[in-house]
């Protein structure tokens, strides 16, 4: 009996070793490359998703007023309000204009007027992305100012302390002109005809003539006397300014009008250097959120190569004591 009870209680104790050794094989030879793999699949789409955005949310323009606010004042308050609004509204329509703190129930300097547009061609959920890019900007750019203006490639964001809204304003924010072309008599009656069309726009419109192609708009506040006004300026200066330049972009206060032969864009420009520092700023953002993630996902992966080797410690300690169990039970 004693001898049976024995033998029992050893192949008893050899199975139980028996599945932990495969219990632990299992872990060593999967985990590893799993973590490995979904992390680098994360970053890669994290990476991707990042650069898309980036490139639909191009930095043109912004301008800040020289007159600041303090921290914790009426005005700040109203200006996070205002700010939300536009991020919360972008996700549902590609324009809104917002009047915040203007009643008599409020301190005079609380005051914020603002609106958001996106180009008119864009889907809402690029419309939600690019003003999203530009309200997490436009702090950077004009830090504590009473008024900002962000122009983005396909978005725009813009608040002033007084009332803005509706009243036009023709006044020059940005021009970019390309090399100019010469004897070229195709290229300039393509170009003559979208420009020309262009000037006609109510709203958002797109021209196309031979290789030539173009849009213009109007901020959403404009009446359609003011948008045609502001169209004709803008296309008078993209011809006085640009003269015979293969792609020219006037942007005005309330409209823009842009042409360029197709396939072609000419990155050089006589840009300010006002216009550098936002392209820097915009830049500094999506590297430093790029970095941040990348810095979560080490850590994640460090943590996880971590348990990898605990198990594998285990598995070691685990064949030891079976190796150990082997030599004082050998059958």
């Amino acid at each position: 009996m004693k001898e049976g009870t024995i033998g029992k209680r050893r192949k008893k104790q050899k199975k139980m070793l028996t599945s932990l050794s495969q219990h632990s094989t299992y872990h060593h030879n999967t985990t590893i490359p799993t973590v490995k793999l979904s992390s680098l699949f994360f970053l890669f789409s994290f990476f991707s998703s990042h650069i898309q955005l980036v490139n639909s949310a191009i930095y043109i323009y912004s301008g800040c007023s020289q007159e600041k606010f303090q921290p914790n004042s009426p005005f700040e308050t109203n200006l996070n309000s205002l700010l939300s609004s536009i991020v919360a509204s972008a996700s549902q329509a590609s324009y809104n204009s917002f009047a915040l703190g203007n009643d008599t129930t409020n301190p005079a300097e609380g005051a914020i007027y603002g609106l958001y547009q996106c180009r008119g061609d864009l889907k809402t959920t690029d419309c939600s992305k690019c003003v999203s890019s530009a309200v997490s900007q436009v702090g950077l750019v004009c830090p504590y100012t009473y008024g900002a203006s962000l122009q983005l490639d396909a978005c725009l964001v813009r608040y002033e302390h007084i009332d803005f809204l509706g009243k036009l304003d023709t006044s020059l924010r940005y021009k970019k002109c390309s090399r100019s072309v010469s004897n070229d008599v195709e290229f300039f009656r393509h170009r003559d005809d979208v420009v020309s069309d262009l000037q006609g726009a109510i709203g958002f419109r797109v021209s196309t003539s031979g290789l030539v192609e173009g849009f213009a708009q109007c901020l959403g506040d404009l009446s359609t006397a003011d948008c045609s006004s502001c169209l004709s300026d803008a296309v008078l200066k993209l011809e006085s300014m640009c003269g015979s330049a293969e792609a020219a972009d006037v942007f005005l206060a309330q409209c823009y009008a842009r042409y360029w032969a197709s396939g072609y864009y000419d990155s050089s420009s006589d840009s300010s250097d006002d216009d550098e520092v936002g392209k820097t700023v915009a830049i500094i953002v999506g590297v430093l959120a790029g970095v941040a993630v990348f810095i979560v996902l080490l850590s994640f992966c460090r943590k996880s190569l971590g348990k990898v080797k605990k198990m594998d410690m285990e598995y070691v300690v685990s064949g030891s004591m079976q190796g150990d169990q082997k030599q004082k039970y050998p059958y």
